[in-house]
């Protein structure tokens, strides 16, 4: 078989998504099932479906073309703010989009006019991340010019948190979300179809119990693939943390130095490595490089330590032994090592199913 290559269990993602998909039912939550760390896979996106996602979000309209052309039948969200460039493709391709501009709503509204159909907007609120969102104070106003243009149908709010600055999701700047809705029903007349909490991040706070107010969705992507919420990175109970695995094969198993020698400058990608002298060392190149993956996002099997990495290369050591040519270690990830595992055209994606027993996968 392919290497390297990421080993997909096909029947463990579901009963994640199943499993998160019920829980947040109970709280009176819909899950947007997140594509985007799987390259909008179909094969992935029919089991979403499957679990019972009200939709499928993706950050790139190229994945949300491909899923269409698979012929993905759901709603499809652009979760990230559409670039100028591309709102043809946009409002052709994507049922809703979510949006910080009024700029870009009136260009997806001239596009939506051309095409002859409608357009859904969500308009994200910045809550203290500083990533994208409209400050509160000027929400109302966003929301009566985006409701003044034809062929854009505002769906609702949302905000995005712990992706940049870290800002952790809890009571208060959920209340906030649930405050600002409630404004602005009662300045429209009427009430938001739509108010999408944020991403795994949100779990901790969703499932504790908290009072989750008028918010009636998230977007989860990290949760479901690698069964882990996202403050802490740790296990949710119930769930898979292994349903992806990556393998990579050795191309040289030697005994070598564990210092190098001559004069030390920058490495490839300018840093100067540092190295304590354990004398000599059991040292494995596997043919995997940061091109592919980022290393500090692996996590090796007991009794492998990562050493380095260069482009094409991961250099391991074995503390036992030494591992022959052509054998193959096995490797989980984080979301950093994932999305540019599956971005890279020299990773194989090998799907696979386990056949978990229906009793498992019931929440």
């Amino acid at each position: 078989m392919n290497a390297p290559r990421l080993e997909i269990d096909l029947d463990k993602i579901l009963h994640n998504a199943r499993i998160l998909v019920a829980r947040l039912g109970n709280r009176g939550i819909t899950v947007t099932g997140v594509t985007k760390a799987c390259l909008g896979s179909p094969e992935i996106a029919a089991l979403l479906i499957r679990a019972g996602v009200s939709g499928l979000g993706d950050s790139r309209i190229e994945n949300i073309e491909a899923m269409r052309q698979a012929g993905i039948e759901a709603s499809m969200t652009l979760i990230r703010s559409p670039m100028l460039s591309q709102v043809d493709r946009v409002v052709r391709h994507a049922d809703v989009s979510f949006n910080t501009e009024l700029e870009i709503i009136n260009k997806l509204s001239s596009a939506a006019q051309t095409a002859k159909r409608n357009h859904g907007i969500v308009l994200m609120v910045e809550l203290g991340d500083l990533r994208e969102g409209i400050l509160p104070r000027d929400l109302e106003k966003t929301v009566h010019e985006t409701l003044r243009l034809p062929r854009v149908e505002l769906l609702g709010i949302g905000s995005n948190l712990a992706c940049r600055s870290g800002v952790s999701p809890d009571a208060e700047n959920m209340a906030e979300l649930s405050r600002l809705a409630d404004s602005i029903a009662t300045s429209i007349g009427t009430k938001l179809a739509l108010v999408s909490g944020g991403n795994s991040a949100n779990l901790q706070w969703a499932l504790s119990g908290a009072d989750s107010g008028r918010i009636n969705n998230l977007r989860l992507g990290e949760s479901i693939l690698l069964g882990r919420e996202t403050l802490h990175r740790r296990v949710i109970d119930g769930l898979h943390s292994d349903a992806i695995t990556l393998i990579a094969e050795v191309i040289e198993s030697k005994t070598k130095p564990s210092l190098p020698w001559g004069e030390i400058s920058q490495n490839a990608f300018g840093e100067i490595p540092e190295a304590s002298d354990r004398g000599e060392i059991c040292q494995t190149i596997l043919a995997i490089g940061r091109q592919d993956i980022d290393p500090s996002g692996l996590q090796p099997p007991p009794g492998i330590e990562i050493l380095a990495s260069s482009s094409d290369h991961l250099l391991v050591h074995s503390a036992s032994h030494s591992l022959p040519v052509g054998a193959e270690l096995s490797f989980q990830l984080d979301y950093g090592a994932l999305v540019r595992s599956m971005t890279s055209p020299f990773v194989t994606k090998v799907m696979k199913t386990t056949a978990i027993p229906d009793a498992q996968v019931s929440p």
